[in-house]
Order: C-alpha cells, then sequence, then structure tokens
C-alpha cells in the first residue's frame, strides 16, 4: 500500500470565522487535520492540498446558490495558516466538488504510485465525498479520518460518512 494524504478545502474562506462559506466545524478538525500531516511527513506519505479556486464569476456561485468564495488570487483562496503547506507539498486547484474533475490529481497520484487516500478536510458530504468518489470510481482504496472532515451539520456530516463507507466502500478511521 502507497498511501497520500489529501487535505480537502481548508481554506480562510470555509475556516474563518464570518467567512462567506463558513463552515464553523473546520475550526475544530484542525489539530486532528495537523495531527495527520504530522504522520503523513513522518511516513514519507506525500501531503496534498486539494483547494477551491473560483472565477469572479463562477457558474457554481449561480447554479448552487453558493456565495462568491474562494476567488483565485486572494486571501481567502489561501490554506489556513495553521495547516500551511510546506515547499515539498502539493497544491491542486479545483473548480468544484470533487478534487479530480478537471486537475492533474489523477495524474499525479499516478506517477507517486499512490494506491490508497486519506482524506481529511471539508466539507464531509460534499467536497470530501464526491472526491472519495471519483478515487473509488479511479480504483483508489480511500479512507476517511472522521476527526479530521467536518460538515455543515451533523445529520450532513454523519450521512456523508455512511454513504462513503456504505456505498463506497470507503474504511473510515
Amino acid at each position: 500500500m502507497k498511501r497520500a494524504l489529501l487535505i480537502i478545502d481548508m481554506l480562510n474562506d470555509f475556516v474563518k470565522e464570518g467567512a462567506p462559506l463558513e463552515v464553523p466545524e473546520t475550526r475544530r478538525v484542525i489539530p486532528a487535520i495537523k495531527r495527520e500531516i504530522e504522520r503523513a511527513r513522518t511516513e514519507g506519505e506525500p501531503v496534498i492540498y486539494v483547494c477551491d479556486s473560483h472565477e469572479p464569476d463562477d457558474i457554481e456561485f449561480q447554479r448552487f446558490g453558493w456565495p462568491p468564495h474562494a476567488i483565485k488570487g486572494t486571501k481567502g483562496a489561501e490554506v489556513v495558516d495553521e495547516l500551511k503547506p510546506l515547499p515539498d507539498d502539493i497544491l491542486i486547484e479545483k473548480v468544484t466538488y470533487s478534487g479530480f474533475y478537471n486537475t492533474q490529481l489523477d495524474e499525479i497520484l499516478t506517477k507517486l504510485g499512490i494506491d490508497t487516500l486519506r482524506l481529511t478536510g471539508c466539507v464531509t458530504h460534499i467536497c470530501v465525498m464526491f472526491t472519495a468518489s471519483d478515487a473509488v470510481l479511479r480504483g483508489y482504496n480511500v479512507e476517511v479520518v472522521t476527526d479530521a472532515v467536518a460538515g455543515l451539520s451533523k445529520e450532513d456530516h454523519e450521512a456523508g460518512l455512511r454513504i462513503m463507507k456504505n456505498v463506497l466502500g470507503a474504511r473510515l478511521i
């Protein structure tokens, strides 16, 4: 097994109090994500940040009703200070829910020989779950670190975990 750690959307526009698309639970999972980053680095696993990166007029804002967030080049689109990437870490910009859609994530994972993804970040039932789904469909094993993912509500978070476990076959750890 060759594993990579994914940190999904731990951006200022999701984490900071009063942010445009604030997910309050993200602040609670920062220590668990830090723990996972330290573990991955110690074990020599790649650390990959998968981050929303939108144009100001992104169709997602109209189509799904989300407020403008994670606009390319803004402070809101940056990873929170507590989890800042190191120079050797990989940063993938995404424009929708899945970290695989129109990105180089699959190509990078293939080059690195990765077969297992360990997922952290937000939002459990949206970007984490859609990335997990695309990973499974591409043949990756998926692990979801349950204390390192955050949902918009407890019910949605638990539903996302259930779907990833029971439908996608992800391992909840």
